[in-house]
């Protein structure tokens, strides 16, 4: 029988400062779910940075726009991520993930 992955807390992590949730609990335990909680904290420091770049007229709305597209696709291939039971980083920005210690 297949080992039971926590994909509910998993799911959270990629759904922005709910990543908060399986952070404080004891789903942090579990290394599929501490794996995603690193991937989502990722997610979620870039798509601030995007959020920042946003107040930059012109220039930043562009690239906010590309960016926020950015941040939605890499929220799906997280949450197809989870549901799929794999720890696969995310694209670009999951090699940051690792530099987290939680």
């Amino acid at each position: 029988m297949a080992e039971q992955k926590n994909t509910g807390m998993g799911v959270l992590c990629y759904l922005g400062i709910l990543v908060l949730i399986p952070l404080l609990t004891d789903a942090k335990n579990d290394p599929f779910v501490k794996f995603h909680i690193k991937q989502g904290l990722t997610l979620l420091i870039f798509s601030i940075i995007i959020g920042v770049v946003a107040a930059i007229p012109v220039l930043g709305w562009i690239v906010s726009i590309v960016g926020s597209i950015f941040t939605l696709v890499l929220l799906i291939m997280g949450i197809i991520n989870v549901v799929n039971g794999v720890e696969k980083p995310l694209p670009v920005i999951g090699q940051y993930a690792e530099k987290f210690n939680i």
